[in-house]
């Protein structure tokens, strides 16, 4: 079997407009997503939340947005619906007002669950646009997508710091604004799809670039290990994403605002990490990322907990450059694995990182809360350790020819 879109990419083809459209929408999606856990010192202070309670606003949102995914994702693939990327932006819209003016832990609850569906409609159907538009170089136009998420990601923790430190709470409703902006932006990529990406994905598809000849319990069993990698990924990652500032805080005596900006400085690794990865893997190959991305960051987490102050931040950004390159690889590679069912694909994974995130949030902050928040990191540094998994991962290049 040949698989044309392993061996050479087609760029002539390729949709930058739609491409920086999406990664622009992902960068305000989850901007605004991630003034949650940047605002997580305010919010314990103000409402006198443990840990455990942190924990759970996260898993909470992890939960609506990674139940919610797959199963949009599944729905798409048969019934494609181009409208409900504005759609979707319109749950994160209403969240993020609730979360300006709440007043009341439930309530709390309920903004972090809204602002968690609209990841759930957005990530699955955005991942589907980039492969529309990709042009066969698939992993660069994931990269290009995700980057924009992990962007917005470091942006939040700085929005906070000079807005919502400063002005309070309720200026969090500020950046409804950011949430229209990608309601205006998502329904013309949502014109797009509707009138060429349906064409551009059915054409790649008749054409035969995507399919790949393995037995049917071989890709199941590389499907599984690609979570195990999710897991051990997105698990080790919400140590820092959800109890960084704690960790500086408490550790160091760092101010709010100085652990935020270091929180920033990790979070721009992590999106140059994610930029690099996508384009590696078509060059070199997607199973040599996924290895390299989440075995090679084990000597740096098991060396974190026992630096200080400058060498956490150092090993910080190296940790982020190295383990956020393998994300794009992955999601590409298990569209491979299963033809035809992209949007699945992109919805379990994300649906599923975004659920290892929760749950790891909610494990590690019963954890903190029982013992200390430094032997959160010198427990969760051996999860890495997982990618040696990645070994029996088939090689689908080779497959391929």
């Amino acid at each position: 079997m040949t698989s044309l879109a392993i061996e050479r990419p087609r760029t002539e083809n390729t949709a930058f407009t739609v491409l920086f459209a999406i990664s622009f929408c992902h960068l305000l999606n989850d901007m605004m997503q991630s003034l949650l856990p940047a605002i997580y010192p305010t919010l314990k202070a103000d409402y006198h939340l443990s840990f455990t309670q942190i924990g759970l606003v996260t898993l909470t949102f992890q939960l609506t947005a990674s139940l919610l995914q797959p199963v949009v994702g599944l729905y798409a693939d048969s019934r494609p619906a181009p409208y409900s990327l504005p759609i979707g932006m319109v749950f994160t819209l209403v969240g993020l007002v609730l979360l300006a003016f709440v007043r009341s832990y439930p309530t709390l609850l309920v903004a972090a669950g809204l602002i968690g569906m609209g990841s759930s409609v957005f990530h699955p159907e955005s991942s589907r646009v980039a492969r529309m538009a990709s042009g066969g170089r698939h992993g660069l136009a994931q990269s290009l997508f995700q980057v924009g998420g992990n962007i917005g990601s470091a942006l939040g923790p700085i929005s906070a710091a000079l807005v919502v430190l400063t002005w309070g709470q309720r200026s969090i409703a500020w950046f409804a604004l950011a949430a229209l902006a990608a309601i205006l932006v998502l329904y013309q990529v949502g014109r797009w799809y509707k009138t060429h990406g349906l064409t551009k994905l059915k054409s790649a598809a008749a054409r035969g670039h995507e399919h790949i000849a393995l037995p049917k319990a071989r890709v199941i069993g590389s499907i599984a290990i690609l979570l195990l990698l999710i897991f051990s990924k997105y698990f080790y990652l919400a140590s820092l994403t959800s109890y960084y500032t704690f960790y500086l805080i408490h550790h160091f005596h760092t101010s709010v605002r100085d652990a935020q900006l270091m929180l920033f400085v990790f979070l721009a690794s992590v999106a140059a990490g994610t930029l690099a990865g996508g384009a590696i893997g078509d060059r070199f190959g997607r199973k040599h990322v996924i290895w390299f991305s989440i075995l090679g960051v084990l000597p740096f987490t098991l060396a974190l907990p026992y630096a200080n102050l400058f060498w956490t931040g150092a090993l910080s950004v190296v940790i982020g450059l190295i383990l956020a390159s393998a994300f794009a690889a992955i999601v590409v590679y298990g569209q491979e694995l299963v033809p035809g069912k992209v949007g699945l694909i992109a919805g379990l994974f994300f649906g599923f990182s975004f659920g290892m995130g929760g749950i790891g949030a909610a494990v590690l902050g019963r954890l903190a809360d029982a013992t200390s928040i430094e032997l959160v990191y010198k427990v969760s540094a051996f999860l890495p350790a997982i990618g040696v998994l990645a070994a029996f991962l088939p090689n689908l290049r080779k497959t391929a020819r």
